[in-house]
């Protein structure tokens, strides 16, 4: 999408380039009018080409900044994507995933909740801690 977007904006600072810059005349044409001095279309060709120039600056710019803003948008898609992988990986675990220990005792701890609930399948407990 933001390629795209950069793809537009280029394009239209080329249409803005290309519709400054003079037109061919046609073939059939009649003689030309009478020539403006040599001075004024040296200001004029000057005049063009530093509007060029200022449309190439603002294109480039605006590319760079469409470029730091996928960029921007890449890594935080990226982040919210790890964050999601991990939140499902622990919602699978369930109570034996904890950072910091190993798998043998995560294992363990899974066949200790494992032998919990087969012992007392409701989950509940009396008054004094013990299973009913």
């Amino acid at each position: 999408m933001n390629k795209l977007i950069v793809a537009l904006i280029a394009g239209t600072f080329a249409a803005v380039a290309s519709a400054q810059t003079a037109t061919p005349a046609p073939a059939a044409a009649p003689a030309a009018p009478a020539a403006a001095p040599a001075g004024e279309m040296k200001k004029d060709d000057a005049k063009m080409a530093a509007d060029k120039k200022k449309a190439d600056k603002e294109a480039a710019a605006a590319k760079k900044k469409a470029d730091k803003e996928a960029k921007a948008a890449k890594k935080k898609a990226d982040k919210e994507a790890a964050m999601k992988k991990k939140d499902a990986e622990m919602k699978a675990a369930g109570d034996t995933k904890a950072t910091g220990m190993t798998q043998a005792q995560k294992d363990k701890m899974g066949q200790a909740d494992l032998k919990a609930s087969e012992r007392n399948p409701s989950g509940q407990t009396s008054p004094t801690g013990g299973v009913k």
